[in-house]
């Protein structure tokens, strides 16, 4: 059995220091785009504040997102899955839930 230390198992806290050891990986070489996209993705599916702010006003939701280009923020305002998916490679159920919300809605 695993000893407790500050409420949490032996196993956990060395997980979370490895964690917090490793290093930051920034993309590069075009990955950073494909990173932003899927950082958008993830927060709309976690987000329902940031998901209204999306379908109100897509590019101005989008503007922090610096690392979007503009092809990017346009199939990302427009629901295009099959643009996005060939970027950064099929979707899960989670990531795709503000595209087909998106799409869902008509506004083109």
């Amino acid at each position: 059995m695993d000893k407790l230390v500050n409420g949490k198992t032996e196993e956990t806290t060395e997980a979370t220091d490895r964690l917090i050891k490793a290093p930051i990986v920034v993309p590069r070489d075009g990955l950073a785009g494909s990173w932003a996209v899927l950082s958008v993705l993830a927060r709309a599916a976690d987000e329902p504040e940031f998901v209204s702010r999306l379908a109100d006003n897509p590019h101005e939701a989008l503007k922090e997102y610096y690392a979007l280009t503009q092809e990017e923020k346009a199939a990302l305002a427009s629901g295009d899955i099959q643009k996005i998916e060939s970027w950064v490679g099929k979707l899960d159920k989670r990531l795709s839930t503000w595209l087909w919300h998106r799409l869902s809605q008509e506004k083109w």
